[in-house]
């Protein structure tokens, strides 16, 4: 297999001259690193890569790149190979000058490049190599070309497969999926051995799990099994941005941290291709990249992780509360925190509903967008997470339709977002539009859009849709002396209403539920922001608000339970 290629374009700059080196020096034993000097040389050089498949993972180009006739030369890089991540090399200090970083905000902001890189020194420069570096990584998770790979075989894309291959997703996991009918099916499927069965997945060190159960899943992957027998001070249920900030901060605060998720890490945000506004990401972030990183934190600290396991229900157990989980086992600590965050809510049409899977997802292009270059994708939504769904579709689909319920985009989403949508030729945006049906032979063809303002209905082809529309709550398992909405989102805090029957003399804290000890973070609670550096806060929050409720710092109450003695040492 032939390397994949980095390439500068050097514009006849003798400046940059020694970046190839620089490059070659650090990454020549995986990629090649080759030099264009000018724009019609570049043009050729991506050109021929492209008739050859060749895979192009990175283009350095000057910030003084003149225009071509094709409407810039990076931009004709995103259409020969969209896969490629395009950056602009800019001097040492140019960004002082206004007139350049204007013109480099620009550039990002309507998507014609990824980021900027500085020119590095004559020596080792680490911070030119630390740039490099996460292009290449986003660049090499995008294309799946990470290690530990699970294989996921199934007869169809629908089904138990589908789920599998969503809980993978989420949980982090690289894997791949092939049709049991495929080349590569077959030979997977014969190396399990006789009497596998379908879906079957392959493990990376071979092991094979025939139509595996989840509980099969986390077994194989190491979760711990003696739940009852172990001893936590606080309970996160949810491993979204509110939960892992959770995590995070009581894990690193000393105490006994276990989160429980029914799928992954990550929540919503996971449907986040690029995260351009978080704090302290400047080329910005994917919410699968942040979701990593945070869960990694985390257990560094000494945060222990259950997947793949749903809590079925909650109750008061003494000084405690005890959790259920869906294969019956139970947990328990002195404070619980939900942070259950929310889903995209279902179409509710059934034609639609039966190709979940086959070119019907809720949830972001995260796996799904590589597959679908040459065709045309739709989004359903209006926030940002739709946003940044067309704009990473458009990347590799020929064509990309954002259908929005409201009558403008800035009104449910970011303006970095829509200024770099509307500059985008290949995404179509279609305000006060809904999709109404839909279907297909085995796998999405079609869908039925509504205006809105007349009623008119249209058919068009469609290869996959997308659909992030509103949130719904995971709240409906909860007892109903935890306090809710009219929506089910949980009342927290001064909000908690007084017919609730709060049984304390104090007042519930800040995002403290109905019952006592029972905390409520992110997406999940009433009057949250729906943002990832919200959720995040009020994680970290809910961490302080744990120390005053654990046994010996509790609020006098009207019926004191036992004493018991407060865990403080680290899993």
């Amino acid at each position: 297999m032939r390397l994949p290629v980095l390439l500068v374009i050097e514009c006849g700059q003798d400046g940059l001259r020694h970046v190839s080196s620089q490059l070659a020096g650090r990454y020549g034993h995986d990629y090649r690193v080759e030099r264009a000097v000018d724009v019609a040389g570049a043009l050729e050089r991506l050109c021929e890569l492209a008739a050859a498949g060749d895979d192009l993972a990175l283009v350095l180009a000057p910030m003084s790149l003149p225009a071509t006739s094709d409407g810039g030369l990076l931009q004709r890089t995103r259409q020969l190979h969209p896969h490629a991540k395009r950056g602009l090399l800019v001097a040492r200090g140019a960004l002082a000058d206004p007139s350049t970083a204007g013109a480099l905000l620009d550039a990002i902001a309507t998507g014609r490049v990824d980021y900027y890189v500085r020119v590095p020194g004559e020596g080792p420069d680490e911070d030119f190599h630390n740039t490099i570096s996460t292009f290449l990584l986003e660049w090499a998770t995008e294309q799946l070309r990470v290690p530990h790979t699970v294989h996921i075989i199934g007869a169809a894309w629908t089904g138990r497969a589908h789920e599998l291959r969503e809980t993978f997703e989420r949980c982090a996991v690289p894997h791949d999926f092939f049709l049991a009918d495929s080349e590569r099916g077959r030979e997977l499927i014969a190396g399990a051995g006789p009497g596998a069965e379908l879906p079957l997945m392959v493990l990376p060190d071979g092991r094979a799990l025939s139509n595996p159960s989840n509980a099969e899943i986390a077994d194989a992957a190491g979760a711990p099994r003696d739940l009852a027998e172990r001893d936590f001070d606080v309970v996160i249920v949810g491993a979204g941005p509110a939960g892992l900030s959770a995590a995070v901060y009581g894990a690193s605060e000393g105490l006994r941290t276990l989160v429980v998720d029914e799928g992954g890490i990550g929540g919503q945000a996971r449907s986040s291709s690029l995260i351009r506004n978080y704090l302290g990401f400047p080329r910005g972030v994917s919410g699968r990249r942040l979701a990593e990183q945070a869960y990694e934190q985390a257990a560094v600290f000494g945060a222990s992780f259950v997947f793949m396991h749903r809590v079925t229900a909650l109750e008061r157990a003494g000084a405690g509360i005890s959790l259920t989980l869906a294969d019956e086992r139970r947990v328990g600590a002195p404070v619980v925190i939900l942070a259950t965050g929310a889903s995209y809510r279902r179409l509710g049409v059934p034609s639609l509903e039966a190709l979940t899977g086959a070119g019907v997802h809720y949830g972001g292009p995260a796996t799904e967008a590589y597959a679908l270059a040459g065709m045309d994708a739709f989004v359903a939504g209006g926030g940002n997470s739709a946003g940044q769904a067309v704009l990473h579709l458009a990347r590799y689909a020929r064509r990309v339709t954002l259908v929005v319920r409201r009558e403008s985009l800035e009104a449910g989403m970011s303006h970095y977002l829509v200024r770099e949508i509307r500059a985008t030729p290949t995404i179509e945006v279609r305000t006060a539009t809904t999709v109404v049906g839909g279907g297909g032979d085995g796998r999405l063809q079609e869908l039925v859009l509504r205006d809105m303002a007349t009623g008119r209905e249209e058919t068009v082809a469609a290869d996959a849709l997308f659909a992030l529309i509103g949130a719904r709550p995971h709240t409906d398992w909860l007892p109903g002396e935890i306090a809710r909405d009219d929506d089910g989102f949980l009342w927290t805090g001064a909000s908690v209403p007084d017919r609730s029957g709060w049984p304390l003399e104090r007042r519930p804290l800040a995002l403290e539920t109905s019952m006592p000890g029972v905390l409520a973070a992110g997406d999940v609670r009433h009057g949250s922001v729906k943002r990832v550096a919200s959720a995040v806060g009020e994680g970290s929050i809910a961490v302080q608000l744990v120390h005053g409720l654990l046994p010996g710092r509790r609020s006098a109450v009207r019926h004191p339970a036992p004493p018991s003695r407060r865990l403080v040492e680290k899993i």
